[in-house]
């Protein structure tokens, strides 16, 4: 209140005013990772996952098509790969 509110207004931490404002910065003025050149078609995605869940026919079925789809995705078997092809090391033996 009182019109001295920042951009960061510590709605999220009114005990550490200021904590979040590094955050804030690097998303407005550097985003290296573009969290926020991305963020306009997250929020619009979100909001039909959201409608999609209410049907709950409609999801199961995507469920069941995404499960299907996955083939031969697991995590041991690629943490196995990984440990051949790149880690290049065997698990030891006990």
């Amino acid at each position: 209140g009182g019109g001295t509110e920042s951009a960061v207004d510590d709605y999220f931490n009114e005990n550490e005013p200021g904590i979040f404002e590094p955050i804030y910065n690097e998303l407005l003025y550097r985003d290296y990772f573009f969290v926020m050149a991305d963020y306009r078609s997250y929020v619009d995605m979100q909001k039909k996952v959201e409608t999609e869940y209410m049907d709950k026919e409609l999801w199961l079925r995507k469920s069941l098509i995404n499960t299907a789809r996955m083939g031969r995705f697991s995590s041991d078997r690629t943490i196995k790969q990984y440990a051949d092809e790149i880690w290049k090391i065997k698990p030891i033996s006990g």
